[in-house]
């Protein structure tokens, strides 16, 4: 029996750990995993192991002196002058032992899902230890250290020869994979997040397009703090569609962090569970239209590890394997296990409460703002259409 998608994990994954304290634990990347377990939507068999990128792979993209200080910090032998140089050491990406290894096996885990895909032996992956959007080619930045999207995409070219579609519904901008193909027409980069003018990293901005043969080729679309679901799903529904009907791609890399809800730390959006069910159904349409279901998608952002992420990242995995099952309630098997865990409350359904917070004042304000900020990014390609 030939499976459409597969499933990257093994347990190292999880050695991509800062420290006890720091917000990106992978431990999310297990307890989703359990959760899909538990409602019999993975097999065994659909659970392949990533590979370690090689040195080659990561020179695709970042530079061999920051490769070469990755691999040095992480055995304890560069100094705390020279590794801030690289973004290293600081509050956000923290040394740890072994860095480059766990750095370099999330790489190795989008690469794998990139040549499962290419080579036709599936038509979807996932790979919820990838989505690392921050890191440049030279410097570490917002807990990422290597970009396991960029190498992917440089890596899709070279070895596929493919036009790739790379679409992030992060909150935060992906920065880092925007930057590296900035001026390539071959690349065309989405990014739907809240605005920098209060979140890291600050850019991605509707006036970012690209520059040289690539101009045209980067669309951003920065909604408004406090966005929900109503807006945040026509941004991304209308953006994605057509973008992708403007650019034809040979592939589509979706990004799905799952920060843009209402119970992350980190951001100020109020985004639920409606959104995180829609946009994999979006993705995998977009995907069948018009790329034969070729479709990577990694993780990515997503702060409250208990109820949130896992439930988010499940809905992925079930739309690609087209599972129609009814769910309504969590496994109490579930959550059962994890509870001990967390302090905050873990959910009992997997849909969240029609009440989940009070209402937003400025809701009509907000949309009508996101509204116009979507119309000014896809202006390019609807003018070229209207001619």
């Amino acid at each position: 029996m030939k499976d459409e998608s597969v499933f990257i994990y093994s347990p190292e994954l999880l050695n991509y750990k800062f420290n006890q304290h720091h917000p990106f634990n992978q431990l999310r990347i297990q307890v989703t995993l359990d959760l899909l377990e538990k409602v019999d939507a993975i097999q065994n068999r659909q659970i392949i192991s990533p590979r370690r990128a090689t040195q080659e792979e990561l020179l695709l993209i970042h530079d061999q002196d920051y490769v070469n200080a990755v691999t040095s910090a992480g055995h304890g032998n560069l100094s705390t002058e020279v590794a801030e140089n690289y973004g290293l050491g600081t509050e956000d990406t923290p040394i740890f032992f072994n860095m480059h290894e766990a750095s370099s096996l999330l790489v190795g885990g989008t690469l794998t899902a990139a040549d499962y895909v290419m080579s036709g032996k599936v038509r979807h992956a996932l790979h919820l230890g990838g989505g690392l959007h921050h890191g440049f080619s030279g410097k570490a930045s917002g807990f990422c250290i290597y970009n396991d999207s960029s190498v992917a995409i440089r890596y899709l070219q070279e070895k596929y020869g493919a036009r790739v579609l790379y679409i992030d519904t992060d909150a935060h901008h992906g920065d880092g994979v925007q930057w590296s193909f900035y001026d390539d027409p071959n690349v065309c980069t989405l990014s739907i997040h809240e605005t920098g003018r209060y979140l890291f990293p600050g850019t991605g901005n509707i006036t970012e397009r690209g520059q040289g043969q690539g101009y045209g080729f980067s669309f951003n679309v920065p909604v408004d703090a406090f966005t929900e679901d109503d807006s945040w799903l026509n941004c991304c529904k209308t953006a994605m569609i057509e973008v992708a009907e403007f650019f034809k791609p040979d592939v589509i890399l979706t990004q799905n962090g799952a920060d843009a809800h209402y119970y992350d730390p980190l951001t100020h959006l109020s985004v639920t569970m409606k959104s995180f069910k829609e946009i994999p159904k979006i993705a995998h349409e977009i995907a069948h239209q018009f790329c034969d279901g070729r479709w990577i998608a990694v993780g990515g952002g997503g702060y409250d590890i208990w109820r949130v992420v896992p439930r988010a990242w499940a809905y992925i995995w079930l739309e690609m394997t087209d599972n129609k099952s009814e769910l309504s309630e969590l496994p109490s098997s579930w959550v059962n296990k994890w509870q001990p865990y967390t302090s905050d409350k873990l959910p009992l359904r997997w849909e969240d409460d029609e009440q989940l917070y009070p209402p937003i004042p400025r809701r009509a304000e907000i949309s009508e703002k996101n509204k116009q900020t979507l119309e000014k990014s896809l202006y390019p390609i609807r003018s070229i259409k209207n001619k």
